[in-house]
């Protein structure tokens, strides 16, 4: 398993050569070792080359075991003849003592090759032994051996230690190249820190307040460069983000100044449209229409300013009003309302037996739950069916106790690409349902910046049969 983390893939690639450097080492000391001892008794054996075998011929008669004088102990010596053994034994503390081998190993003895060189064979009665083979002078043929235990033990030896002393390396190692790593990549996490920060701060809107650059910007190291690159990158963003900010206070300025201004020409209009319309004599229709058409787009344009201005409050930030509101009537009131005005649809409630109530500025919560009710009027058929419930204790991510409200309608539902831009300013929502009359797109912006007022959420789930809008106002 490849680790994750670029720390934890250098230690393992530190550890990976190291472990690797070590094998060669060990391999490389081991077939040194083994062939020096190789060579030590290959030099022993062409001293006493069939000394020991010859003394088995010369001695067989008189039933000895041959003369081990100067010969060390473990020495072998094997009389063959016809490839068959006739004589064998080893040299012993005492003296010498005769062996017998099994099939295999006297097969193994008769294939030694006469070269007058030295040979490795295992031999299950005696194992490793290095021999050389001569022939007798009766037409036999005379092996000499010497063991080799003595120095497969010694080999064995220097490999364990060298694996106790490279595990001792690898771990200490391990914990160095951990510490080292960690200690050299330190820029590179404060780097990490700070674009993990500006990840959480809210960059769509608003006055944003970016972290300190890095201090780690030396260009002379690839993670100074990292950091140089960081650093320009957070100035131009913060910059960016500084321009647009700008920009939206000139147009919530301009927006406030607008509505404001614009409230009273339009009141001298309505007032002079009534003042006409009084008119005791005769009109002709045609006048009488042209002054209802401007008594109606000045309604409409009047509730345009008023949402306008509203908007341009809440975007400064002035405080609503911080009182005790009764939540469930606020929704009986406004789903009545709704009803009066769309009797052909259905509109259920579901409220919990006792009062739900939140503190808060109750026209605006009032004007919330009428925008949405009239959302669901306004873009779904005749017969769709509304259902509007209120939940007294719902637990927020923070732990505390919430208010729940949610409309949910089985209307044709909002397609897919206006899903994300459904609570911005002007965006209407034409294709999504069926709808009798335009409105201005601003009903849901107000609806997401009067529960933000409130320090509530609100979010939508809609498809094809169910739109679901739920509000949550802490209690």
């Amino acid at each position: 398993m490849r680790p994750r983390t670029l720390r934890g893939r250098l230690v393992a690639g530190v550890l990976v050569l190291l472990a690797l450097a070590c094998a060669a080492v060990g391999v490389a000391t081991s077939l040194a070792l083994e062939r020096s001892l190789l060579d030590r008794v290959d030099q022993q054996l062409s001293m006493t080359v069939g000394k020991f075998a010859a003394s088995l011929e010369h001695h067989i008669e008189n039933g000895d075991l041959g003369d081990s004088r100067g010969q060390s102990p473990g020495t072998l010596g094997v009389r063959l003849m016809g490839g068959q053994v006739t004589d064998a034994a080893v040299v012993v503390a005492s003296g010498n003592s005769r062996i017998s081998f099994p099939a295999a190993d006297a097969s193994c003895l008769a294939r030694v090759p006469l070269d007058g060189r030295a040979h490795t064979v295992d031999l299950s009665a005696l194992g490793d032994y290095r021999v050389i083979a001569i022939a007798g002078a009766d037409g036999d043929v005379l092996i000499n051996g010497l063991p080799l235990a003595g120095d497969n033990a010694t080999v064995h030896r220097l490999q364990i230690i060298e694996s106790v002393v490279f595990a001792a390396v690898m771990l200490g190692t391990g914990v160095a190249a951990t510490i080292w790593v960690r200690l050299s990549l330190r820029p590179l996490q404060r780097v990490a820190g700070t674009a993990r920060r500006v990840t959480e701060l809210p960059l769509a809107s608003g006055a944003v307040e970016l972290p300190d650059p890095v201090p780690d910007d030396d260009a002379r190291s690839e993670i100074g460069q990292v950091g140089a690159a960081f650093n320009r990158m957070l100035f131009h963003v913060g910059d960016a983000l500084a321009r647009r900010h700008a920009s939206e206070q000139r147009m919530r300025t301009f927006a406030a100044d607008a509505s404001h201004e614009l409230r009273t020409p339009l009141a001298t209009v309505r007032a002079h449209v009534e003042l006409a319309r009084r008119n005791t004599g005769p009109m002709p229709p045609h006048v009488q229409h042209a002054l209802e058409r401007i008594d109606a787009e000045s309604l409409r344009m009047g509730a345009l300013v008023d949402d306008l201005l509203l908007l341009a409050r809440l975007d400064e930030g002035r405080p609503l009003a911080r009182d005790e509101v009764d939540l469930s009537r606020v929704v009986i009131d406004a789903t009545g309302d709704a009803h009066v005005s769309a009797p052909d649809h259905r509109w259920r409630l579901e409220l919990p037996e006792e009062p739900v109530t939140v503190v808060g500025d109750a026209d605006r919560l009032h004007q919330v739950v009428a925008n949405l009710l009239g959302n669901a009027r306004a873009h779904t058929p005749s017969g769709t069916t509304v259902t509007v419930t209120v939940t007294a204790d719902v637990a927020t991510v923070s732990g505390s106790s919430a208010a729940e409200l949610t409309i949910a309608d089985d209307g044709p539902g909002i397609p897919d690409e206006l899903q994300g831009e459904i609570f911005e300013r002007f965006v209407r929502a034409d294709k999504a349902r069926s709808r009798a009359s335009g409105g201005s797109g601003l009903g849901l912006a107000i609806v997401r910046a009067v529960v933000g007022a409130h320090n509530g959420t609100v979010d939508m789930d809609s498809r094809p049969g169910r739109t679901v809008f739920r509000v949550v106002l802490p209690r």
